[in-house]
């Protein structure tokens, strides 16, 4: 299909993601999400979840804004109501997936949410998750990641799998060549851009990036 998809899940949102949605976006609502898009006039295309985190009166308005509705029993299901929403986004295989709301007071949910990132990444479809402090990407094998200066001016590899191996970092302050990063240490925390721009590329594993912002005092979760 092209173009982008741009999934709000149920986690923290504000005014932030809003800023995400470009024209010609198709916009997918997972949860509680469908209803941010809705309260502030934005139509779902579609709308997954088992609504557990809404009241059945706005349930009932997601039902009726939303472009389709699928629904799931809140017990007997096996994924989480982002993953829905991706595995469909998946099947309409967009140019680009971007992820709003996967983040916030379920550490769970987080986790599970970024380790998402490898299944886009082992698709071809390139995915980000934003909020309005990070901005988490995935790289697999065969792959380069081009990272451009921009308001998350920190940046923090952190392996996916036990070992990654061959990790090289080009026109970053700490530049990496074929290095090994493994789960438990911190070697590839906290790196910063030189330039405008610079590369990532890994030979084996998976690798989760995060670039962050500091929060400014009095910032909190932004609307």
């Amino acid at each position: 299909m092209g173009g982008r998809i741009v999934i709000f899940a149920g986690g923290r949102l504000g005014g932030w993601a809003l800023n995400e949605l470009r024209d010609g976006d198709i916009a997918v609502g997972a949860d509680r999400g469908a209803l941010f898009l809705i309260r502030h006039g934005i139509r779902p295309h579609i709308a997954f979840g088992d609504f557990d985190s809404v009241t059945e009166p706005e349930k009932l308005r997601i039902c009726q804004e939303s472009g389709q509705t699928v629904e799931c029993d809140p017990v007997m299901k096996d994924l989480t109501d982002t993953e829905m929403a991706l595995n469909w986004a998946l099947d309409q295989k967009p140019a680009e997936i971007v992820i709003c709301g996967a983040l916030g007071s379920r550490f769970d949910h987080s986790l599970a949410n970024a380790q998402l990132l490898v299944r886009t990444e082992e698709a071809g479809i390139p995915s980000v998750i934003v909020d309005a402090f990070n901005r988490l990407s995935a790289i697999v094998p065969g792959t380069v990641k081009t990272l451009r200066r921009s308001r998350f001016s920190y940046i923090s590899l952190l392996p996916l799998t036990p070992k990654v191996g061959g990790v090289t970092l080009e026109g970053f302050k700490y530049p990496l060549n074929g290095a090994e990063l493994r789960m438990g240490y911190t070697l590839a925390v906290s790196n910063e851009l030189n330039g405008d721009e610079g590369t990532v590329r890994i030979e084996d594993g998976a690798l989760l990036i995060v670039e962050s912002a500091d929060e400014r005092p009095g910032e909190g979760d932004r609307a």
